[in-house]
């Protein structure tokens, strides 16, 4: 969240926005959850609410009532020294509380926090800018999940109605250098970051070259085409053999109809468009593309050397409208590095030198997820663009692929 917009404002607009994400569902729309990593809509609208309740309300407002007792159990997430939760694989059983419940436990939750909006507490607003930022991270999740839902349904459902095409006119990729040297790597500003961004440091990076745009659909076909998925000497061991147990022959949401490659969108079922990046890859698979390609991931050291090195630092509008999250990708071909899709790193999510993880709690945010994870950088179409910086650390389990994730290459220099 950008610091000069008042606290009010910031608080209004991201709330407003987690509820314009759900106006095109329907009620029974809300409580689906196709698998345990795919939260209900329902669940989002809760627990982002939760969040503001539990961490600022029951310990900041006098007197404070919570809205239900029983919902910290259904919509804590991970954050065991809370207490006992509702796991992730059950949240499918909450056909009540009602999704109106559901809407009065916002405004509920609100109407308290706006109270203490804006005061002299530091805590307090440290705590809500956190809370702002935990709910723009779960917009995104909505949408990913929304998606996941209504396409594992055989009907194709569309979450809304707007179509579009990617420029053909795409000129071969172009790589971008990086000099050997020694790097400042981690955020090094006031403004908010998350834990895991913190321990500004330095870094070495050999001679390094990035591709100036993210991989597209026409040429990840050519890794279908060329036998990709059947080579084992592309694939790592874990991948090949996730790949074999999950017959995975190409990406999520790829179907083949009549011999023509067709792809599932939050606009329905579409011809692959052979000039859109390729998204909805797991790690294991672009791993493999980029050793078929000739070529490597990044690191996220090289990746956000580039970024700073090319990213134009244009501020972005300070308004959240939620339009801004169903637009196109930025064009592809741009040398943003931010916004197209998260993109994939050769880096393991591991913390940072000096990295200290929070007391309490929000300790649980990210420090006890460096483990069996990698890490993506960048930002996509669905991140809140005042959400997106060029420190900022996602990660997945490398078989991730509901995520927005693409593909960048990179190479050693010559």
């Amino acid at each position: 969240m950008t610091k000069h917009i008042p606290l009010t404002l910031q608080f209004n607009q991201v709330r407003a926005v987690t509820e314009s994400l759900c106006k095109p569902l329907d009620v029974e729309d809300y409580s689906i959850q196709v698998d345990w990593f795919a939260s209900p809509p329902k669940w989002h609208l809760a627990h982002t609410t939760w969040f503001f309740e539990s961490f600022i309300l029951e310990k900041y407002y006098k007197n404070y009532r919570p809205f239900d007792e029983q919902f910290s159990y259904l919509f804590n997430s991970y954050y065991f020294s809370k207490g006992e939760r509702l796991t992730q694989s059950e949240r499918r059983v909450l056909s009540r509380p009602l999704i109106n419940k559901i809407y009065e436990y916002r405004e509920y939750v609100n109407r308290h926090v706006a109270e203490l909006l804006d005061g002299p507490n530091e805590a307090i607003n440290k705590l809500l800018v956190l809370g702002l930022n935990h709910e723009q991270q779960h917009q995104e999740l909505l949408l990913q999940d929304i998606k996941y839902n209504f396409g594992s349904s055989p009907l194709n459902p569309t979450y809304i109605e707007k179509d579009f095409s990617f420029s053909d006119e795409i000129e071969a990729q172009k790589f971008l250098k990086i000099d050997e040297g020694v790097y400042e790597i981690g955020h090094d500003s006031n403004l908010f970051c998350f834990d895991n961004e913190k321990g500004l440091h330095k870094q070495y990076i050999h001679g390094t070259e990035i591709a100036d745009r993210l991989v597209t659909n026409r040429e990840f076909k050519g890794f279908i085409n060329d036998g990709g998925y059947e080579n084992p000497l592309l694939w790592l061991s874990d991948g090949w053999d996730w790949k074999e147990k999950n017959n995975i022959t190409s990406p999520l949401y790829w179907k083949n109809i009549d011999g023509c490659w067709h792809y599932f969108t939050l606009h329905g079922m579409r011809k692959c468009d052979p000039a859109a990046p390729v998204t909805h890859i797991s790690y294991y698979e672009a791993n493999a593309f980029a050793r078929w390609a000739g070529y490597r991931l990044p690191t996220e050291f090289e990746w956000e050397v580039a970024s700073k090195l090319y990213f134009d630092s244009n501020e972005k509008s300070n308004l959240l409208e939620s339009e801004s999250y169903l637009a196109l990708p930025r064009v592809n071909g741009d040398t943003s590095f931010i916004g197209n899709l998260w993109e994939h790193t050769e880096s393991a999510y591991l913390p940072y030198p000096m990295y200290r993880q929070d007391k309490g709690a929000l300790g649980e945010y990210n420090g006890k997820f460096m483990i069996n994870q990698m890490v993506l950088r960048g930002g996509s179409f669905a991140t809140p663009s005042t959400h997106i910086r060029k420190t900022y650390r996602n990660f997945y389990y490398p078989n991730a692929r509901w995520n927005f994730s693409g593909i960048r290459l990179a190479k050693d220099n010559d």
